[in-house]
């Protein structure tokens, strides 16, 4: 990807263009997400069941976290995950506000003291995102496309990282795969509009054997 942010700051109606060229690619990648997501559910729901168990025995609180995302053309939708943090962790957030290691508008920090102790494990495996494959089914998810983001994060987008609502929010993408914790705010925004305009079927099965490696252990997840 050695594309400049100029050469990516295309207009909305030429992604409508390239979405209209490019319907028999949108119906495949449905068709590959809904067999992905069951078959996925299928294949881990013996790690999801023991996963779900240690939740509730590590820490008291619910076992999945459900937050509000923003979805493809600015939709709203309940993201679910396995819970890795406290149950008071976004009451503990603004404590934490000025420990931010990400720039722009999102917040992470690689050592945060709000993930649990199994919570490390779920996140440094990617096991926390497994239940996304309901909102792949439900059709709220894409298997690849940009990660979703919080609506207080996309209040501060600027009009070229907006392009990336123009898609569905996926699993994963170029930025799960290619750095993560490394890769800048404004970095990663670019990655996934560069996604929009270089996405094709073969993109997307190599994002998704990329990313079943993440599953052994990625030292970038946090």
């Amino acid at each position: 990807m050695q594309e400049t942010k100029r050469d990516l700051e295309v207009t909305q109606v030429e992604f409508g263009e390239k979405i209209e060229k490019n319907l028999g690619y949108f119906i495949v990648k449905r068709i590959i997400d809904m067999i992905g997501a069951l078959c996925g559910i299928l294949l881990t729901s013996p790690v999801m069941i023991v996963v779900a168990i240690w939740i509730k025995l590590d820490s008291k609180g619910p076992v999945f976290f459900a937050q509000s995302r923003v979805g493809q053309d600015g939709r709203r939708f309940l993201m679910y995950k396995f819970r890795s943090m406290c149950p008071d962790a976004e009451g503990l957030l603004k404590k934490l506000e000025d420990d931010n290691e990400m720039s722009g508008p999102m917040f992470k920090i690689k050592e945060d003291p709000r993930i649990t102790k199994i919570g490390k494990f779920i996140r440094k495996t990617s096991i926390d995102e497994l239940p996304q494959l309901i909102n792949i089914l439900k059709g709220e998810m894409s298997l690849v496309g940009p990660r979703p983001s919080l609506p207080k994060e996309v209040a501060e987008f600027t009009s070229f990282q907006k392009q990336r609502l123009v898609a569905k929010p996926g699993l994963t993408c170029y930025w799960q795969v290619g750095g993560r914790s490394d890769v800048s705010f404004e970095e990663w925004m670019e990655m996934d509009v560069a996604y929009l305009l270089e996405r094709n079927t073969l993109v997307d099965i190599v994002l998704i054997f990329k990313t079943v490696g993440v599953l052994f252990g990625d030292e970038k997840a946090s």
